[in-house]
């Protein structure tokens, strides 16, 4: 028998199991967005068929392929939510599901075929994907009323922790995969997973364990209030997924375009899917800008609720696919522009997601019923899986037998543009009707449950 907190104590202080939880995401979006970082450029350069012989894709292949490995990862949630509230609780699933993420790293580093890359990217998929709406409410699981004041700071964290990672992961793996090849490159991120799920396991009697609900979940869930909460945001992920449309493309059609750009930058040349880096630091530097800086100052100005986050953000998002359009005016006349022009589309889009995406986190916590956490962050999971689907679709549908494009050159990024900037303004006209309700865990002493 062990004791296990099974609801959050009343306190106004930072609950106890929060580094654990932080220390593993920082480890766990290393180990994805380094792996993620290199896989266009694995699949286009490095790929090879059942023989060992050397047969990669073409750069349409590789990025339908990127966006449903991606559309995979943030589909699976979906599952793992439910698996998580009603059967196992949080902390089980993550750690079973661990070890799955695990081998798929092992698999990828050993075998650098079609098949294993397949297999491999399919167990990241199933780890990753069904961790990832357990990880991000389990963080809320350790608020009750007494310190909510506190989540948007915690969440900031967990942010930040993302982005850390992901920073040293986009600047390492690449180089890890031009000195030494894939299964290096591959191994260490793996490494990288496996540290997160100790640090997971290290933090078991610190943090707060929600019980399964069982068949109250189900209940809960199809009950009149569980449909109307999914129903209210799955209005607003309707939009968001054209968000995730957009911005998932800087690790596929922007490490391709940046090939045939000039990646000499401040004295150093840039591997193409380096430039990802940019995205993470670029979050370090806006977390504490925009909650101290930007929000304060347009909150003086009208209320900035998180929809008005939102919507500003989707506007934000489409200016910054402008930047690689004008971009590919001057590679298509013959120029080589400087990749300088990338990391200012990165700026924007790093402020569109500090708008969109960080907001979307807290808001997907705050809308969704007590026992309906793990869903809810799952719904939300699912806008990026569809926001996915739709850049695959698109890119299937574009491109010709003969390996050319129905959206040559800049036509491809002003259609995306095009399609974000419309989403923006429907956006607005479904945030003033939106009326939510906020859902907290409530407060309780230590409870005895078993190991």
């Amino acid at each position: 028998m062990a004791k296990y907190l099974t609801a959050p104590l009343k306190t106004t202080r930072m609950p106890r199991g929060v580094p654990y939880i932080v220390g593993n995401e920082a480890a766990e979006r290393f180990s994805f967005y380094g792996m993620r970082s290199i896989l266009v450029i694995f699949m286009t350069k490095y790929l090879l068929d059942r023989s060992g012989q050397f047969a990669p894709m073409t750069a349409g292949q590789a990025k339908v392929n990127f966006h449903i490995f991606v559309w995979a990862v943030y589909f699976l949630p979906f599952f793992g939510a439910w698996l998580a509230d009603a059967l196992w609780g949080k902390y089980r699933t993550i750690i079973v599901l661990s070890i799955v993420y695990c081998l798929g790293h092992l698999t990828l580093a050993l075998d650098s075929t079609r098949l294993g890359l397949a297999v491999g990217l399919g167990l990241i998929a199933i780890g990753s994907g069904g961790i990832k709406p357990c990880v991000s409410a389990n963080v809320g699981d350790q608020f009750g009323a007494s310190n909510q004041h506190l989540l948007p700071k915690v969440y900031g964290w967990f942010y930040f922790s993302i982005n850390t990672g992901s920073f040293i992961a986009q600047l390492l793996i690449p180089l890890l995969l031009d000195r030494f090849g894939p299964r290096v490159a591959f191994a260490v991120p793996g490494v990288a997973m496996f540290l997160a799920t100790v640090v997971f396991w290290l933090g078991r009697k610190q943090f707060v364990h929600v019980p399964p609900a069982g068949m109250a979940f189900v209940r809960e869930v199809f009950s009149p209030s569980g449909l109307r909460s999914m129903g209210r945001v799955l209005i607003i992920y309707l939009f968001v997924l054209v968000f995730w449309c957009l911005y998932d493309q800087s690790a596929s059609a922007w490490v391709l375009q940046a090939e045939h750009m000039n990646r000499h930058w401040l004295g150093q040349d840039w591997l193409s899917s380096q430039i990802q880096a940019v995205n993470p630091l670029l979050i370090l530097i806006f977390i504490p800008l925009f909650s101290y800086v930007i929000y304060p100052a347009i909150d003086r100005v009208f209320a900035l609720t998180p929809l008005r986050k939102i919507s500003i953000g989707l506007f934000v998002t489409a200016a910054s696919f402008v930047v690689p359009a004008l971009v590919e005016l001057q590679i298509s006349a013959g120029a080589t522009p400087s990749i300088g022009w990338q990391v200012l589309a990165y700026v924007l889009l790093t402020a569109g997601e500090v708008f969109v995406s960080i907001t979307c986190l807290e808001f997907s916590y705050t809308q969704a019923p007590k026992k309906m956490k793990s869903l809810i962050m799952a719904l939300y999971l699912l806008s990026i899986s569809m926001g996915n689907a739709l850049t695959a679709v698109v890119n299937y549908l574009i491109e010709n037998r003969d390996g050319t494009n129905k959206l040559p050159g800049a036509s491809y990024y002003w259609f995306f543009t095009a399609l974000m900037f419309v989403t923006a303004i429907g956006f607005i006209f479904v945030a003033i009707r939106y009326k939510g309700q906020t859902h907290l865990q409530d407060e309780a002493e230590v409870v005895e449950v078993k190991a």
